[in-house]
């Protein structure tokens, strides 16, 4: 059986992510280490990490992605505008932010796309990719659209459907949603609960175009077993 994507396609598509409050140094070390002997995208990293990780990246071609506001997102958008510049000053190549689901709850549209402009320009002002997490577990379906629509309107590089520390991770249905609702203007980051290569694979089909996931060796490794390296 011939795979649907070469192995050095899929690691291209991992944002891989150490985001555990104990992480230590050599943690990151190590993190780093494994993103650039495999080829991955991105680390994906709380933004306090930023600094350390550009410099133990910095011969090589793996971003440095920053979480802003997170896991919670209830932070002022001044705040998470303050936390965006401050990681891209300490080197970040990309910014994951958690949008505001109070306000989402609320209705208040108006905010979550001020919101959203905001980073997004701050984002495109230093060429800096932007990346904007729905927390898609407490969210209806409505309310996914919503946001897509919003998306599609300011223009952030990714949607992101999960921080992975919600009730739930990323679903397929929901990708599906999503890529189904801006199409080719917004790309999907699909992340949480991916730990197998089966779901990965079933992301990617569904319209993921990144893939944030701390189990890349293990994905990894199950495509080496099954189609080999």
């Amino acid at each position: 059986m011939n795979p649907s994507i070469s192995r050095k396609d899929l690691a291209k598509l991992f944002d891989h992510t150490q985001l555990k409050a104990f992480a230590s140094d050599e943690d990151f070390i190590r993190l780093c280490k494994e993103a650039d002997e495999n080829g991955c995208c991105m680390v994906a990293i709380n933004s306090t990490q930023t600094a350390l990780c550009k410099r133990l990246l910095k011969d090589s071609p793996v971003h440095v992605g920053a979480a802003i506001s997170f896991p919670l997102g209830q932070t002022t958008i001044a705040t998470k505008v303050f936390e965006t510049k401050d990681a891209i000053q300490n080197g970040a190549d990309e910014i994951d932010y958690v949008i505001n689901i109070s306000q989402l709850k609320n209705k208040n549209y108006a905010y979550i796309q001020d919101e959203m402009q905001q980073i997004v320009d701050v984002c495109r002002q230093h060429n800096v990719i932007s990346k904007v997490i729905f927390e898609n577990c407490y969210l209806t379906e409505e309310e996914i659209i919503k946001l897509c629509e919003i998306a599609k309107e300011v223009g952030p590089d990714f949607i992101k459907t999960s921080t992975g520390f919600g009730t739930h991770g990323a679903r397929v249905e929901q990708v599906r949603l999503m890529k189904q609702h801006v199409g080719d203007k917004v790309k999907v980051k699909a992340a949480g609960e991916i730990r197998d290569l089966d779901t990965c694979l079933a992301m990617i089909e569904a319209g993921a175009e990144r893939i944030g996931t701390s189990s890349s060796l293990k994905i990894l490794a199950e495509y080496d077993a099954r189609f080999g390296k």
